[in-house]
């Protein structure tokens, strides 16, 4: 027999339910339906609102690089002389705050790119100088600019330190670097040759330890009496490593390119070329350089300077990294007393380069610990 849909109307679920089951689920449904409607509101809202602060920084960060190129932030540096120390050193800060934009300096304030540091936000345009690409970077702090600079691109590194294929093989020659130590192998005979020749010098290896070290920490309590001066050579350093490439938003690849970065630099400049080949001419332009390199690393690096976490932090690689100077130092000194004593300048030469060896793998220890430190246990 057919029935027709009449006898039978379609009725929802709440209307099957009896009527005082219909109110109760009625009651239950209203408040779940209004909480919804007001997340999503105020999510909305929060979305605008950030829209609208994010496209606020970013036109300022416009209009300040405008007004950089035609001159308003900039000072000339020589008006801190003869002026109060005070006076000088906000004169000296604004100037490396905001450098002269180079001549024939183009922007394209039409493809900005903003992040967030720890010192507050940083707005990219891509520029060029010439045939020299680049980025000029604004940071700013509550809307207001407090920094802009010029970075060539990839500053002054090679551009193979931001492929993860160069990540990957630094990994795999940090690792085997460390197990080939506990071999028989090369990289095991030097180590063991390097620190027979450290053991055989012992004397003049403490006394450099003594004195550069000592420099460090001289350099940390000068601060302390002038800490306006420090904090300048400090954003003085700080503008140095923007060129490097090393500044707000120069690192986009994490631990693994920190780590490499850091190694590269400070085994190439600092390493290789101002501290073993000045050790070539018998070690005294070594010595003499980093002598000065560390009174000026404890002056700009002085807990004066630092909260007190962010210091005790950063002292295990003070210690490891300007240990390999030493190091690199020491065989300078060795190969001059070899030369004076008439042995030659092969071995000695040769006492420069297991130096180098050494100085390298605190090197490696120093630029993963560093990188660690910064990018995880500071959140930079």
């Amino acid at each position: 027999m057919t029935v027709s849909k009449a006898q039978y109307p379609a009725q929802s679920i709440e209307g099957a339910l009896p009527r005082a089951g219909h109110r109760g689920l009625s009651s239950l449904l209203s408040p779940a339906r209004c909480g919804a409607r007001l997340f999503f509101a105020l999510l909305f809202t929060l979305s605008l609102c950030f829209s609208l602060a994010h496209g606020e920084e970013i036109e300022a960060a416009r209009q300040a690089v405008q007004e950089w190129q035609v001159g308003k932030y900039t000072v000339d540096p020589s008006q801190a002389l003869g002026k109060p120390t005070e006076e000088s050193v906000r004169i000296l800060e604004r100037y490396i705050a905001f450098p002269p934009p180079p001549q024939g300096l183009k922007v394209n304030l039409e493809s900005p790119l903003e992040e967030e540091s720890t010192r507050g936000s940083v707005v990219s345009f891509p520029a060029s100088v010439g045939e020299q690409t680049g980025e000029v970077r604004v940071l700013l702090q509550n809307g207001e600019p407090t920094r802009i600079s010029w970075v060539p691109a990839g500053g002054q590194l090679p551009p193979w330190i931001e492929s993860p294929v160069a990540w990957g093989l630094f990994v795999l020659v940090s690792l085997g670097w460390v197990l080939a130590l506990r071999g028989e192998g090369i990289l095991a005979r030097w180590w063991r040759e390097g620190w027979a020749l450290v053991r055989s010098h012992a004397r003049l290896y403490l006394t450099l330890n003594a004195v550069l070290y000592g420099l460090f920490i001289l350099g940390s309590l000068t601060a302390y009496a002038s800490p306006e001066m420090a904090g300048l050579m400090q954003r003085l350093v700080g503008g140095a490593l923007e060129q490097i490439g090393l500044g707000e938003g120069g690192i986009r690849g994490g631990v693994l390119e920190f780590a490499l970065l850091i190694f590269y630099w400070n085994f190439t400049r600092g390493l290789v070329l101002t501290t073993a080949m000045p050790g070539l001419l018998l070690g005294v332009p070594a010595l003499l350089i980093n002598a000065l390199r560390y009174f000026l690393f404890g002056f700009a690096l002085s807990p004066a300077l630092f909260p007190t976490v962010a210091f005790l932090a950063h002292v295990p690689t003070l210690i490891i990294e300007l240990q390999a100077y030493i190091l690199g130092t020491f065989g300078g000194m060795v190969l001059a007393g070899r030369v004076l004593r008439g042995e030659g300048f092969r071995p000695g030469l040769r006492a420069v380069g297991l130096m180098v060896y050494l100085g390298g793998f605190f090197l490696l220890i120093g630029a993963w610990y560093e990188a660690l430190e910064i990018v995880v246990l500071l959140g930079r």
